[in-house]
């Protein structure tokens, strides 16, 4: 990373200019994705994780984000939202775009490769991964710790392949968002230097000669063919850290051995997409913290829905509502130590007073998430502002209730027992959905304007009640199996007469006939069976008339008050959720087909944002997204299981 690029601020725009005149023109259009920018496109970002913090990579080699010690901490690099937040680049002198860059196979390790006017260069960089040393005091455990656990450390180490290559370092953190520039001191060999501020310390340690200019610190370094150097960032207890090359590639190597033995216990299918679902899988994994079992929806926070718009959230919590996506993936994947460790998050959780879980906690199971902004930030592209917690924390939303008990039943589903422990968490939710089915909420994409009996909200309610008297059954109690079962059927009845419009087509809410893709959970949560003809015409009419391009969106902003402006991309998740749908309802090519557009619309590294600009092709919000991965391997197995079928038949 250059000077110039860590330190260069894009001035804020505005909606309107002055003409020559004096006179005000006519407001701009709406920002591009593609605007010319110096941040990154989202999509060209690498995904890094030891499973207790996560990192984003720029194709410069600039670590862009970083929060440490764990994912919902302050960031010390965030270049991401604010070009003079911090970052930190190990790469060749002088050259900017890589020749490539992949993941190591079956990890979530990035090499990159370099080419320059003298020669080539690899770099290698993990948050490393390795044998268990004792209790961790850094990001202490509320579930057993596995044979392996999170280092603390990013390890980075760069070879040079032929030629020789000019090897730069750059590393300014700045702590806690962006706010508190460190205070360096570099000890007696130049090869350690210690970082301070935010009542924070972290380490670099490198076998290159280190000097600090102002608040950053710099080293470079020649390398001739076949040798390597190496630089490390360390939070671990002591700030340990390797101490040589040896040492970090020890590091680096049993970072693959983790990753790649923790795939190998998956059960991917030897499918033409099998490779998207490992990747899918890896970043599920990634965006997992270890030390309570928590996934977070996104490694980050406040990259924007719509370009240089309003739509910023944090999204590094964990959402009630994706537990059972999550656990659709795990177990169809065999991941089932995985699914357990998620499935204790949720028992641990505390309620609200009327026994109703939150939509969201955070990783520890917090459940104060108090929304606050950081206006200093000029935010990624200049979409603001900047957010840090998440104001939707206690909205009243409906469909949590279902969420839960859906991913109860399957978690106990092979094992036909109810652990006593959710046997509790099981009957407050089902009592909470009978109570407040029939009042209005804030809705599944959580709206900021008024309240509305919104179908996916009744929908949920009856997955809530459905799945309680299954459960209610498996564990012999007839009496209550009878009365859930017959509000289930109660609330069936009121969507059915008041939910769907002239057309057998079932709408947002009560009050519209306006299209919401949320409605697609219809089928994937057996609402109707999948030869209903009300299914088929719903899911018909948000692949005809709620996409743009073929890819779906939530519901038309123009059609819908949620309480923001701006218009949004297609939502990937949705777009996964019709494959799903259509492959439920029949329609398996038109399903297969929208799968494959799908697959290859997939970031170089193969990840998704949530959402996808059909008119420029850029990704949009918070990145890596657990929820599009989810739904692209509930989508996938989807559509395997009836080409496996077609071939017995």
């Amino acid at each position: 990373m250059s000077p110039a690029r860590a330190r260069a601020r894009p001035k804020a725009t505005g909606n309107a200019r002055a003409a020559p005149n004096g006179k005000p023109a006519a407001p701009r259009a709406p920002q591009s994705a593609a605007a010319p920018s110096p941040f990154p496109p989202i999509a060209d970002y690498a995904f890094l994780s030891d499973c207790h913090t996560g990192a984003l990579v720029a194709p410069d080699g600039a670590i862009d984000w970083l929060c440490v010690p764990r994912f919902d901490a302050p960031s010390v690099f965030g270049t991401l939202l604010d070009r003079e937040a911090g970052a930190f680049r190990f790469g060749p002198f002088g050259i900017n775009v890589p020749t490539a860059r992949v993941y190591e196979p079956g990890t979530n390790s990035l090499l990159t490769t370099w080419t320059t006017p003298t020669g080539w260069l690899i770099v290698r960089d993990a948050l490393t991964i390795g044998p268990r040393r004792g209790e961790d005091l850094v990001t202490p455990h509320t579930r057993p710790p596995t044979d392996e656990d999170a280092d603390h450390l990013f390890v980075r180490l760069a070879m040079c392949l032929e030629g020789e290559v000019e090897v730069e370092l750059t590393c300014e953190p700045v702590f806690d968002y962006g706010r508190v520039p460190a205070q360096w001191t570099v000890a007696q060999d130049g090869h350690q230097a210690d970082a301070s501020g935010a009542e924070q310390t972290i380490r670099l340690q490198t076998d290159m000669a280190v000097g600090v200019e102002g608040d950053w610190v710099r080293a470079r370094h020649v390398l001739g063919q076949g040798e390597q150097v190496y630089c490390a960032l360390s939070w671990a207890e002591e700030l340990a850290a390797p101490r040589n090359v040896d040492e970090a590639n020890e590091c680096l190597a049993a970072t693959a051995r983790y990753w790649r033995g923790w795939l190998s216990r998956a059960r991917l299918p030897d499918h033409r997409w099998r490779e998207p679902i490992q990747r899918s899988a890896l970043a599920i994994k990634g965006l997992t913290y270890m030390p309570t079992g928590a996934t977070v929806a996104a490694l980050t926070t406040s990259l924007p829905e719509t370009p240089g718009g309003e739509r910023n959230w944090d999204y590094r919590f964990t959402w009630l509502r994706d537990s059972t996506f999550t656990l659709q993936a795990l177990h169809y994947l065999n991941l089932d130590w995985e699914a357990e460790e998620f499935m204790q998050f949720i028992a641990d959780l505390e309620p609200n007073k009327d026994g109703a879980l939150q939509i969201m906690y955070g990783i520890d199971g917090r459940r104060d998430l108090t929304e606050t902004t950081r206006d200093d930030l000029s935010g990624y592209a200049g979409a603001r502002p900047v957010r840090v917690g998440n104001g939707a924390f206690d909205q009243r939303q409906n469909d949590v209730f279902g969420a839960a008990l859906d991913s109860i039943l399957l978690h106990t589903r092979r094992s036909e027992r109810l652990p006593r422990r959710l046997w509790p968490i099981v009957q407050a939710q089902a009592t909470c959905a009978t109570a407040v089915w029939r009042k209005p909420d804030q809705g599944i994409w959580e709206a900021r304007g008024k309240p509305r009996h919104y179908v996916s909200s009744k929908l949920m309610c009856w997955v809530a009640m459905d799945r309680a008297a299954r459960l209610a059954a498996m564990r012999g109690n007839d009496e209550l199996q009878e009365q859930w079962h017959a509000t289930a059927e109660e609330i069936k009845e009121d969507i059915l007469a008041h939910g769907m419009n002239g057309k057998g087509v079932l709408r947002q809410h009560y009050e519209t006939d306006a299209l919401d893709a949320s409605n697609l959970l219809a089928a994937i949560f057996g609402f109707l069976p999948g030869s209903d003809e009300r299914l088929h015409a719903t899911v018909m009419a948000i692949a005809n008339d709620l996409t743009e391009d073929g890819f779906v969106l939530r519901y038309r902003t123009d059609e819908t008050d949620d309480g923001m402006s701006g218009k949004e991309g297609s939502f990937l998740i949705c777009s996964f959720w019709l494959v799903s749908a259509l492959a439920i309802v029949g329609e398996d090519q038109r399903a297969r087909d929208l799968m494959e557009r799908l697959l290859r619309v997939a970031s170089p590294l193969g990840l998704y944002a949530e959402e996808f600009d059909t008119s420029t092709g850029r990704h949009l919000g918070n990145f890596p997204q657990a929820f599009s991965h989810l739904a692209l391997i509930e989508a996938a197995a989807r559509i395997i299981v009836i080409e496996r079928l077609a071939e017995i038949t």
